[in-house]
């Protein structure tokens, strides 16, 4: 009685529970609610699969008007319309891929009042037009997703982002709200600069996803040690991201020929046959997902088995933001990845090639160089890539150099001639000059500023370029080198200790790994896994009518539940998490029909 009394006097916890049929927030999504409804701006950084768009969604109903949605993508715009539309809630989009009768249709609602979410491409809300359109009506909230894509330091970088921060002059008594799940402190701080004038309260979960085993290994036979991961997750869905189409529709039909249930999804297809393998994938057990980056951005399947990267990511925000895909029920997981020489040259000539500014480029190899040292590292990668998102963590235990380690060496004399390179010439320089350093190259920019009289100068002859720009790498992972802003390199604190000669530095020479250890046994639902089945087969029915993906009719989240409690009644799959008055309403007979066929 108290929890309902607390429900009906607070009226986000009514929306959440009557609009969305959600009976708590999760965490962080109370605090930034409560944050933007008390009238200050809010960045939010969450993990994929946390929630995020209830931290808009909410207050939007609370506060009434018009929340404008600024999203980078026409197909998440669209099935976050239709999930909401599904909800009871008025939200409409405007774009390209839908015909002008429609468009103007939609705008016309706005117009009436009647619309309370919009949601726009960056490109258009910012075009004088609509802006001067908007600007007559009652817009009460701004909610920037994807907001990683405004920073040129974010891992992927849009231009037409950079003209969202126009959007607080324009809009000055409007609440603002920003939000990603893949933001690192300097991205943090390009975003809060850009969008807020930094003046802005940041809420930042934590990034650890315990359950996801962390695993990396040298390509030598990369089908092979594809579908030895895959065999060893069999039955259960995953995704396997690829580099290139080409590599996406070839993997597919390697895995199809060695009788893996495999589908390609990747934007050079059509967005009919897009949308039918990801309704399959959504639906049916066991399909692997065979993608580029294309695929993922607003999928909400919790129950993925496993991620696997046959190419090396970008960096290590997209290489977060991938694998958190996999694992959000909770369960154990894998994220397996494969890297070697050629996907190196092959990142640093997508950076190269880039219509952007030296430096962001300068930013961008940087940032790779980090990935790479997180490839080639001895220690637990769980430490190195929450570390990178400035959380502090012990060994996990569920990594791959935490379970299987490999012999280190003792490397610690040569760090400490790296450590004398770069407190030598002044800790600005990056990785390359302190190379150059080491190794005695006579090079212009060594001569033009007198480093070639120091004492580090030639130390390091020996050792061939590759093997210490891996060992400075591996440095920066463990943290002895701090890189700034600009790429050049600084001793941290654990640097100076070992400067100091009252620590040591192990490093690992890279080697082509052994097979990985079989993952812990995933739980078992909880519920008959016949009807679940049917529970999703209903569902698909459902989406095909309403030509929508199937996630956006129930989460296999709120199947499962619904699987588990067989409720009997309206009033008994009301309970079911996920299940809201909207969709209590549609589509609770069909389901409870489907439930008591499956008992009798």
């Amino acid at each position: 009685m108290n929890q309902q009394i607390a429900i009906s006097d607070d009226p986000k916890r009514r929306i959440l529970k009557d609009v969305f049929g959600f009976d708590d927030f999760r965490p962080g999504q109370a605090m930034a609610i409560e944050t933007l409804l008390a009238g200050r701006p809010v960045l939010t950084v969450m993990p994929t699969g946390a929630g995020k768009s209830l931290c808009y969604q909410v207050p939007a109903l609370v506060l009434g008007g018009l929340t404008i949605v600024v999203s980078p993508l026409v197909a998440l715009m669209q099935d976050q319309v239709a999930a909401l539309r599904l909800a009871g809630v008025a939200a409409d989009t405007i774009n390209s891929s839908i015909e002008r009768d429609e468009n103007i249709a939609a705008w016309r609602r706005v117009t009436a009042s009647e619309t309370r979410l919009l949601y726009l491409a960056p490109e258009r809300l910012m075009t004088e037009r609509m802006l001067e359109a908007l600007a007559r009506t009652d817009v009460r909230l701004i909610a920037v997703d994807e907001a990683h894509c405004i920073s040129q330091w974010g891992p992927a970088f849009r231009p037409e982002y950079e003209q969202l921060s126009r959007l607080r002059t324009l809009f000055p008594k409007v609440q603002i709200i920003a939000l990603t799940a893949t933001a690192d402190e300097a991205t943090r701080r390009d975003i809060a600069a850009r969008l807020f004038a930094g003046q802005v309260e940041t809420l930042v979960l934590g990034f650890d996803r315990p359950n996801i085993k962390l695993s990396v290994a040298a390509r030598n036979d990369g089908k092979a040690q594809l579908l030895d991961l895959v065999q060893r997750h069999a039955g259960k869905s995953g995704i396997v991201y690829c580099l290139s189409r080409k590599k996406t529709e070839e993997t597919a039909e390697f895995l199809e020929r060695c009788k893996v249930k495999a589908l390609p999804y990747h934007a050079g297809m059509s967005k009919e046959m897009r949308d039918t393998n990801q309704n399959r994938f959504m639906t049916e057990a066991g399909v692997v997902m065979v993608a580029t980056i294309a695929f993922g951005m607003g999928i909400d399947k919790p129950d993925v088995g496993y991620v696997f990267h046959t190419d090396l990511p970008g960096n290590l925000e997209a290489y977060y933001q991938e694998i958190g895909r996999a694992g959000r029920d909770g369960r154990a997981a894998e994220a397996h990845m494969l890297f070697g020489s050629g996907d190196i040259r092959m990142r640093r000539m997508f950076i190269d090639n880039e219509e952007a500014s030296d430096e962001h480029k300068r930013r961008a190899h940087g940032r790779l160089g980090t990935l790479i040292g997180y490839c080639e590292a001895g220690g637990c990668r769980r430490q190195i890539l929450l570390k990178y998102f400035g959380e502090q963590a012990e060994p996990c235990g569920n990594c791959d150099n935490c379970l299987d380690s490999v012999p280190l060496k003792d490397g610690t004399r040569e760090a400490q001639a790296v450590l004398a390179a770069v407190l030598q010439s002044g800790e600005r320089f990056g990785a390359t000059h302190v190379i150059d350093i080491l190794r005695g190259a006579g090079t212009q920019k060594i001569k033009e500023r007198g480093h070639d009289t120091l004492a580090a100068f030639g130390s390091g002859a020996t050792r061939k370029k590759e093997e210490w720009t891996s060992l400075i790498r591996q440095m920066v992972a463990a943290g002895f080198l701090a890189p700034d802003d600009h790429g050049g390199l600084a001793i941290a604190e654990r640097g100076e200790d070992l400067r100091r000669g009252i620590s040591l530095f192990h490093f690992r020479e890279m080697t082509p790994r052994g097979k990985a250890r079989a993952d812990v046994a995933a739980l078992s639902d909880g519920g008959d896994p016949g009807l679940l089945a049917a529970l999703k087969a209903v569902r698909l029915r459902l989406a095909r009518e309403r030509k929508v993906p199937a996630y956006v009719i129930f989460s296999d989240r709120t199947l499962i539940d619904m699987a588990a409690l067989c409720p009997r009644n309206l009033s008994e799959l009301a309970v079911v998490n996920g299940v809201g008055a909207a969709k209590l309403k549609d589509f609770g007979p069909t389901f409870l029909a489907a439930i008591a066929a499956h008992g009798s």
